[in-house]
């Protein structure tokens, strides 16, 4: 009796699944796509980012947990381990304290200001015609591109007791606005403001194109006014936005560093215009003190590193991807 011939084996055929209207669709089988895939794309950037980032960290905090003074540098002693030391007598010094809340409420008023100016500008520049749109625009980009020294040296000289123009204008006389520790604040916040508004401008001004004109448009016809608008219309719909400009702000604003530098003096008459990257500075480079200003500057890494923990929280409760 012969034996019966082997059949063919019939092809798996792709799974069907019924849509939303009750249609029969295929689909074949899932695919797992690979866990190590994306990490290979990321591998490039994720070096380069060890490179300039991850290591120059690990060695400032290395060195803020030792002895590490001019003498080290040169080699002529050995740097001492002193642990937590250098943050002990940080945190054990009165002026560090003083300086870390100036610079809170200096931050702190400068993104005020840059958000306010900013988002009024958005605003303006959906009301006006297409030049003065685009002349508002240049202006903006070209105090945006101006290097942070050039910035501050110009608004200096506009300032200048005895040349500038501002006193003149003002009929102040040789009034000097770096002299009193609120005044020079006031000037370097102006500068601050200048060079920073540009980006909350552009920022929001794009985002405020990207509301349909049919919710403003019914607004207006409510009876509502353009700060009613933007109060209760275009701020809601803003607000991721709106959370990305004042978190960087923070960021950018907390290190200032050249305005300050340049336009008091390096921190003012007796220090009273100090923040926290100028007394960084003056602690490792002008009293030699490399390991405190390594603490210093870990300190302020923390303190970012947390607002940014806050970023990621406030784009996690909108929905963001992360």
């Amino acid at each position: 009796m012969a034996a019966a011939a082997p059949t063919a084996r019939a092809p798996r055929l792709p799974r069907q699944t019924a849509d939303a209207t009750g249609r029969r669709t295929a689909r074949g089988p899932a695919r797992r796509t690979g866990g190590w895939t994306p990490w290979l794309y990321l591998a490039p950037a994720l070096v380069v980012l060890g490179g300039l980032l991850v290591y120059p960290i690990y060695q400032l905090g290395l060195i803020s947990l030792f002895h590490y003074t001019q003498a080290q540098v040169s080699g002529g002693e050995p740097a001492g381990f002193e642990g937590f030391g250098n943050y002990a007598d940080l945190f054990g010094d009165p002026q560090f304290w003083q300086v870390l809340l100036a610079t809170v409420l200096f931050a702190a008023a400068c993104v005020v200001s840059t958000l306010a100016v900013g988002c009024a500008l958005a605003v303006l520049l959906t009301r006006v015609r297409a030049v003065p749109r685009l002349a508002l625009m240049l202006a903006a980009l070209g105090a945006w591109a101006t290097p942070a020294v050039t910035g501050s040296t110009v608004w200096l000289f506009l300032f200048d007791p005895d040349f500038g123009p501002v006193n003149r204008m003002l009929g102040l006389g040789d009034h000097s606005w770096t002299y009193g520790r609120l005044s020079a604040f006031f000037l370097v916040l102006l500068e601050v403001v200048w060079c920073s508004f540009p980006f909350v401008m552009v920022t929001v001004y794009a985002g405020i194109r990207a509301v349909p004109g049919e919710v403003l448009e019914a607004a207006s016809l409510d009876g509502a006014s353009q700060w009613r608008i933007w109060r209760s219309v275009l701020a809601p719909m803003l607000r991721p936005i709106l959370v990305v400009v004042t978190i960087q702000s923070v960021i950018w604003d907390f290190k200032v560093f050249t305005q300050i530098y340049v336009m008091t003096g390096g921190g003012g008459i007796a220090g009273q215009n100090l923040v926290l990257n100028v007394y960084a500075y003056q602690q490792a480079f002008a009293s030699s003190q490399y390991g405190l200003g390594s603490a210093i500057g870990i300190v302020t890494l923390l303190i970012l590193l947390a607002v940014t923990l806050v970023y990621l929280r406030l784009l996690r409760r909108q929905g963001e991807e992360l």
